[in-house]
């Protein structure tokens, strides 16, 4: 009997090496460990992003702001296209351009973020949905340092926000929704086939040139216009602009369509990358 209860007692302590914790620690929530690591991880992203930068953070608002100089002055002094109809075309650029940045970003770096996460998914058990949604957390960050530069340009440009600026949250779920689910199929598709990751680029400068982004879509033929209602990051940057640049309520059709979007992307995500995650470990 006594040797029985010596027996029980040693297979309770920890083994040589390991850390030493109590029954709390053996049974922590999944769910708990998971949002540590994804808090971990973003934190980790954003001090090797402005590690070594005189600037760091600065330059969220710096380059938004910058590009939106150049492509005023090419496409207002040089090309001479800017519409009219567009009340104040510097920022019409920047907003446009700041909601794209942050699907290419978070897109391209969810991409590969499975590849990148191989030597620790090979040697800890993790949910592997982590990765993609760290990158595109990161990219969400960024894009709030960049809406900055926006705010300084509406204090230049004396544009005053209106009661629909309280769409803004709203429009960041739909807009990080959408680039969690369009994440999620690059980085599954991306770990069986590399050539993703190459071809996704192409994709992206094609997408930039068919969104009005520097542009007015009135400038668009019938038909290029009627197909820009099935283009999501124009539905996107149109909810962005009616509140921003234009000060008028969204509209419930608009709300749909990026709820779509978003919804669509996501559950299509969340599918692909469920049927095919266990197979990862076997092409990383």
């Amino acid at each position: 009997m006594a040797d029985e209860e010596m027996r029980e007692a040693e297979a309770k302590q920890p083994a040589a090496g390991q850390p030493k914790g109590n029954a709390a620690d053996a049974w922590y929530p999944a769910s708990k460990k998971d949002r540590f690591i994804l808090r971990q991880l973003v934190s980790k992203d954003f001090k090797l992003k402005y590690r070594r930068s005189a600037l760091g953070v600065a330059w969220s608002v710096l380059n938004p702001l910058l590009m939106m100089i150049v492509m005023a002055i090419v496409f207002t002094k040089m090309m001479r296209g800017a519409d009219d109809s567009i009340p104040n075309f510097p920022l019409y650029l920047i907003i446009g351009n700041t909601a794209f940045t942050m699907m290419s970003d978070s897109t391209n770096a969810g991409m590969s973020s499975i590849i990148s996460a191989a030597p620790l998914l090979k040697k800890v058990k993790i949910d592997r949905f982590v990765f993609p949604l760290q990158k595109v957390l990161f990219s969400l960050v960024n894009y709030l340092f960049s809406m900055i530069a926006v705010v300084i340009v509406m204090v230049f440009y004396r544009w005053s926000p209106s009661i629909y600026l309280l769409w803004f949250p709203v429009f960041l779920v739909y807009l990080t929704v959408f680039c969690i689910g369009l994440s999620l199929i690059l980085a599954t598709a991306s770990v069986f086939f590399r050539d993703v990751i190459h071809l996704w680029g192409v994709v992206l400068m094609a997408w930039t040139y068919a969104t009005p982004l520097f542009y007015s879509i009135n400038i668009l033929p019938d038909w290029m216009r009627a197909a820009e209602r099935f283009n999501p990051m124009y539905l996107l940057v149109t909810y962005v602009r009616r509140i921003l640049l234009w000060r008028v309520s969204p509209g419930l059709m608009l709300n749909v369509g990026c709820a779509l979007c978003a919804v669509v992307a996501l559950a299509l995500g969340v599918w692909v990358f469920r049927k095919n995650e266990h197979k990862f470990i076997l092409y990383i």
